[in-house]
């Protein structure tokens, strides 16, 4: 438990510039404190300790605003910075390294039993007031950006943005927990890609009325009339809306307009 907490405090020196002294962090840190509580209230749940683990989680809550229900399995070198409002449900994992901000929740779904929290792996960062849900995995070195809702794993060295949250892949690239503003703009990069579609088809409706005006006056056409092929299901709008979408799945061929489902087997 001692190297737990110094390793606690090593990452606070480590990622917080405002971190003035080893005596400012234990007075004015409060998420070293409810990680504190919270690992000696872990010790005794694990030994089968009735109420008490869970009536010092509630007073960690009170304390500090965080609430970590003793059963979370946290590992060395966590940061919570500021604290308020993040909520670590029963069965998390959560990894060295790991850094969550103020709001953020790592909640379950439903009423299952056993397993239904996430599992962080090492060196993962949460954003403010994102939302991390289910038993599912977060692959080490992914960051989680603020306000994003998270409903599926998600393989090592990612960046997660949206809601829900989608990945944008960056594989092999270790990244800067602290760099936040490098977190990539997919919405403004697909909404980018469909107006310079939406002007490319302007552009070809235009050609193609000067060609059936030419045709109509009886002259020759100087230049074939066809506009260029746009594929729709290009990279970007699959990672944002993801290969399940209902809205993918209606451009597949054959599929009826307005059947998401596809065509119907005979």
């Amino acid at each position: 438990m001692l190297k737990a907490f110094r390793a606690d405090l090593a990452i606070i020196k480590e990622r917080d510039p405002a971190a003035r002294g080893t005596i400012e962090i234990l007075l004015c840190y409060p998420g070293l404190h409810a990680l504190t509580l919270h690992r000696l209230s872990h010790k005794l749940w694990r030994l089968g300790l009735p109420l008490v683990p869970r009536l010092m989680s509630q007073l960690g809550r009170l304390l500090t605003g965080v609430e970590i229900h003793p059963g979370a399995r946290i590992g060395q070198g966590v940061f919570i910075d500021h604290g308020m409002g993040v909520v670590i449900g029963e069965t998390c994992v959560i990894g060295d390294n790991c850094l969550l901000y103020q709001g953020v929740t790592l909640g379950g779904t439903g009423k299952a039993t056993g397993q239904r929290h996430p599992t962080l792996r090492q060196n993962v960062v949460v954003g403010a007031g994102a939302k991390v849900l289910g038993a599912i995995t977060v692959g080490a070195n992914t960051r989680i950006g603020a306000g994003s809702v998270l409903l599926r794993d998600v393989a090592a060295d990612s960046t997660v943005v949206g809601i829900p949250g989608r990945v944008i892949h960056q594989s092999g690239v270790r990244v800067d927990p602290l760099a936040h503003s490098a977190l990539p703009d997919a919405e403004a990069r697909v909404i980018r890609n469909l107006m310079e579609r939406i002007d490319s088809l302007e552009n070809d409706l235009g050609r193609l009325q000067s060609c059936l005006l030419e045709v109509a006056a009886g002259r020759p056409l100087l230049e074939p009339c066809r506009g260029q092929a746009q594929n729709l299901r290009d990279r970007e709008i699959i990672e944002f809306l993801g290969e399940d979408s209902p809205g993918l799945r209606e451009l597949e061929p054959g599929a009826p307009a307005g059947d998401p489902a596809g065509p119907k087997a005979p």
